[in-house]
């Protein structure tokens, strides 16, 4: 018995989802997680074939209508199954036996993203307990096959727009050279500059607020 996800998905959805790809191609990447089973399961109540509706890592659920020869079944809640034929599941699988059908499957999801906060003093000097934190980064990168990493640096009111922008991008730059010297190895990095435009903290202009000098950091 095999559990399938991505590498079917495209054929399944063609065949199964009444709305267009780029429709629910978001649902499936916010890790909404379907699955077919493609062989016999020897089991007298299991279906040959069925699709299994299972939580996203974050407990989101998602929804799959099932429509074939038999009839048209809609997933809504977690664990919910349906023959691919579109009949009503006689008996759901015991969850015992979801998890063995679906094991590879589960285990090839792809990890939901990550953000981390750091902090500056003055300049671009990160604060201990950010610096402290930028192995953990690298470790959390290095965890995913291909990973994409956007920094994104940030101020306070202090000082003018324009010198504002440059530091928030010395800050992200410095970030990233940072993250590279600790193993740090992307598909590719991306680097913005918000300046004072997108505070954390909304302040009047010339107001010193730390938790504003800062740089966000996405790993996905």
């Amino acid at each position: 018995m095999r559990g399938v996800l991505l590498p079917d998905l495209a054929h399944f959805m063609r065949r199964f989802w009444r709305g267009s790809l780029s429709e629910l191609l978001p649902r499936l990447l916010s890790c909404v997680l379907f699955g077919i089973l493609m062989t016999l399961s020897g089991c007298a109540s299991t279906p040959k074939s069925y699709v299994v509706l299972l939580p996203s890592p974050d407990g989101s659920v998602g929804k799959v209508i099932v429509s074939g020869a038999q009839g048209e079944q809609v997933l809504d809640q977690a664990g919910q199954t349906a023959p691919l034929d579109g009949s009503a599941a006689r008996q759901a699988p015991a969850k015992e036996q979801i998890d063995k059908d679906f094991a590879d499957a589960v285990a090839a999801r792809p990890k939901l993203p990550v953000h981390y906060l750091v902090y500056f003093g003055t300049g671009t000097a990160l604060t201990p307990d950010s610096l402290a934190l930028i192995p953990q980064i690298v470790v959390e990168a290095r965890s995913r096959a291909a990973v994409d990493v956007s920094v994104i640096g940030h101020t306070d009111t202090i000082q003018t727009a324009e010198y504002n922008e440059q530091l928030a991008l010395n800050r992200a730059k410095a970030v990233v050279d940072l993250l590279k010297a600790r193993g740090l190895n992307a598909n590719s990095i991306s680097v913005e500059s918000h300046g004072k435009r997108n505070l954390l903290v909304p302040t009047p202009d010339n107001t010193y607020e730390p938790r504003n000098r800062r740089v966000e950091i996405s790993i996905r």
